[in-house]
């Protein structure tokens, strides 16, 4: 049930509405994380400036950065972030075989060690809200100083994506893959 339900046009003011016209793909309707974020349109630009430099400026490469925030969403059972980011890492490369695998036992897929260390550090900050040395070693022998750093901040920004969109009830639009049962 949506909690907060979609602006409807002239609801949201005019920079806030400009703004997800910026955002907006051709032929589809403004994320509804976005539109739901614009009812406080104070935290929207500062969001959008955010999360630009993390997709388009990030050092990570976007199948990484992909597979990580679905094993996130999956933490979080958060069906819309599933469903938005497993087009997306369609579009990074991933195989539906490989976001299936997202969901079971790391040891399921057939993983690079660069990998199984993002889906291992997904699990750890969401269960425990920090990195086990191990952990941490094993994503330190991949990925470089700038790379951590982000790796950590990516896994953030989808845990409180999913957050807004599990508390606020936002739906998967038509079309979105589901979050898988198990």
């Amino acid at each position: 049930m949506t909690r907060i339900p979609t602006p409807r046009a002239g609801e949201l003011r005019a920079d806030a509405s400009e703004l997800l016209a910026l955002i907006t793909p051709p032929d589809r309707e403004p994320p509804r994380t976005m539109t739901t974020l614009a009812r406080q349109p104070e935290l929207l630009a500062p969001f959008l400036g955010w999360a630009a430099a993390l997709a388009l400026k990030g050092v990570i490469a976007k199948r990484e950065h992909e597979i990580l925030a679905l094993r996130v969403a999956w933490n979080c059972r958060s069906e819309f972030e599933w469903g938005e980011h497993a087009a997306y890492a369609r579009a990074a490369g991933l195989t539906d075989e490989e976001i299936a695998a997202i969901v079971g036992s790391i040891t399921d897929g057939q993983w690079s060690g660069a990998e199984i260390a993002l889906l291992h550090v997904a699990d750890e900050l969401c269960d425990e809200s920090s990195v086990s040395d191990a952990t941490w070693s094993a994503l330190a022998s991949h990925f470089d100083a700038a790379q951590l750093v982000e790796i950590v901040m990516i896994a953030g920004q989808y845990t409180m994506l999913s957050m807004l969109a599990n508390a606020t009830g936002i739906t998967l639009p038509d079309g979105l893959d589901p979050l898988p049962s198990a």
